[in-house]
């Protein structure tokens, strides 16, 4: 019989390494950038709201909304103080839009006022958190910076509802929105592309001192 101790590495009492959490961030950039896309055709009047809208709320529920909140979560379980504030906010984002859009009907007084300081709101957090994306990488950064502005032009639109040209800030707000989708886009399939091919397919290029 042999009296020979077994090893750590051949003990059967060793426990396996601890499998890494999957990243979350391309379910969240995905959620966004098609919800944004679709709601963005909307305001720049590519398409017509009518029966998009539709579209947009299931979207702003389910993917852009759930999908994107969860995705916000387990940033939250990685550790990730950025990536749970901004998936977790936008994906509050667009479930309270779609609850305001559903409630919109009953709604009395200058609701346009109310929907452009909830705007203001939003550009004001979307601010920050293009500072704090200076951290990242150029493909987040731009997300950030390019929502800022669409925000922004969203609510000046929104204020001046009733005025002779009360569609032409929600116009130029929706291309920005398109612009801001498509980077959106590309950040999430760099994520998922480069780690399931394990190498640089699509660069995300940091910022000096990131």
């Amino acid at each position: 019989m042999s009296t020979e101790t077994p090893t750590p590495s051949s003990s059967p009492l060793t426990a396996a390494p601890p499998a890494p959490y999957a990243d979350p961030a391309p379910l969240g950039l995905a959620g966004f950038a098609l919800t944004t896309l679709v709601l963005s055709f909307v305001n720049a009047n590519i398409i017509k709201e009518g029966g998009a809208i539709l579209v947009v709320l299931g979207l702003a529920s389910f993917y852009g909304g759930l999908a994107q909140f969860i995705a916000g979560v387990l940033e939250w379980r990685r550790g990730n103080t950025f990536g749970l504030m901004a998936f977790c906010s936008y994906g509050a984002f667009w479930l309270s839009y779609w609850w305001i859009i559903t409630h919109v009907s009953a709604a009395t007084g200058d609701v346009h006022q109310a929907v452009g300081l909830y705007l203001i709101g939003w550009t004001i957090i979307t601010a920050y958190l293009t500072l704090a994306a200076m951290r990242t990488n150029l493909a987040v950064l731009a997300v950030l910076a390019l929502l800022t502005i669409t925000f922004l032009l969203l609510a000046i639109g929104s204020f001046q509802n009733g005025t002779p040209s009360p569609d032409a800030m929600t116009k130029v707000g929706g291309w920005f929105g398109i612009v801001t989708a498509a980077a959106a886009f590309y950040a999430s399939a760099a994520v998922v592309v480069n780690a399931q091919h394990k190498r640089t397919v699509l660069p995300l290029p940091t910022l000096p001192g990131s």
